[in-house]
């Protein structure tokens, strides 16, 4: 008298249940890969050489190099030419906008309502 109905799919709550597993482990993985990338140059460290008397902790002075340097500039672009660029990707822009507009409603058949 009562078939039992087949299964087409799995259960409402274990698909949520899976679902919820999958974001914590997206979550989880995403927090150790940026704790992994923050935390690798810390262990970065100069080992000293027995016998040397190396101290890492030591201040290496910096020789002191003198440089005069000029400004020259040689190229770049003008800001009217900047100017004319943006003015031309925004007509393009809205020209590709509006075709793309018209075509999709040429598509859209519509239905005859009965009155």
């Amino acid at each position: 008298m009562f078939a039992p109905h087949p299964h087409r799919g799995p259960h409402p709550r274990l698909a949520a249940r899976k679902a919820g597993m999958r974001r914590l482990a997206a979550v989880l993985a995403g927090l150790a890969a940026g704790l992994l990338a923050l935390a690798t140059p810390a262990f970065a460290m100069p080992v000293p050489v027995p016998g040397t008397g190396f101290r890492p902790s030591a201040p290496v002075p910096a020789p002191e190099i003198r440089t005069v340097s000029h400004t020259l500039v040689l190229g770049g672009m003008p800001g009217w030419q900047i100017t004319l660029i943006a003015i031309g990707a925004a007509l393009a822009a809205a020209t590709l906008a509006v075709l793309v507009s018209r075509a999709v409603s040429s598509r859209r058949h519509t239905v005859p309502t009965a009155a």
